[in-house]
């Protein structure tokens, strides 16, 4: 009975901001942020100083106007964008849940927001309201092929249910859509774009 009951219940977890190449790009863009401050500021102290104080070749050929001003200002953008992309990882910003529970009727689809009142995004539909799956795949030559899932709900906008840029193939993301598909007992359309 327990494992009847279990078979009924689907909970698929989404990982949200929180991915590899997002830790990476903070890493890099705070790196680079505070190399551009460090440049600036040494180009600053030498110039109100009228001698060098850091005897370093790259900046005693840097002046403080109008090339030391604009390294403090893109270092101070990369500071507070690398702020801002670790403010989301420690958030979890878009992590969640997307939970299919056959016993109940109902679908939920839960997502962690920015701390506030609203930070809890959380969306149930009932399980007669569903009307299909949508797998889209789109080419795109630059940043490689991205393939998602849509809940198909009656009266409402398609809902995703895959992260935009998780690295699945199609036949993964396919694989994916006909079993939850299957699980759901509505139809699967592909599109590919």
């Amino acid at each position: 009975m327990i494992e009847k009951e279990k078979n009924k219940i689907r909970r698929y977890p989404i990982s949200g901001a929180r991915c590899l190449s997002n830790f990476v790009w903070t890493i890099l863009i705070f790196s680079g942020s505070i190399g551009f401050l460090f440049i600036g500021f040494c180009s600053y102290l030498n110039y109100i100083n009228d001698k060098e104080l850091v005897p370093w070749s790259v900046v005693e050929n840097i002046q403080f106007f109008p090339q030391g001003l604009v390294m403090i200002f893109y270092g101070l953008l990369g500071f507070f964008l690398s702020l801002y992309l670790s403010l989301t990882l420690f958030w979890s910003l878009g992590s969640g849940f997307n939970e299919f529970n056959k016993r109940d009727g109902y679908v939920r689809i839960f997502r962690w927001g920015f701390p506030g009142e609203e930070r809890r995004v959380n969306f149930y539909y009932s399980w007669d309201d569903i009307i299909g799956i949508r797998v889209q795949f789109q080419q795109a030559s630059a940043f490689g092929n991205q393939s998602r899932i849509f809940l198909q709900v009656k009266g409402q906008k398609e809902i995703p249910l895959t992260n935009i840029g998780e690295p699945l193939t199609f036949e993964q993301i396919e694989k994916q859509a006909s079993k939850l598909a299957k699980f759901l007992q509505v139809s699967l359309s592909i599109n590919k774009i």
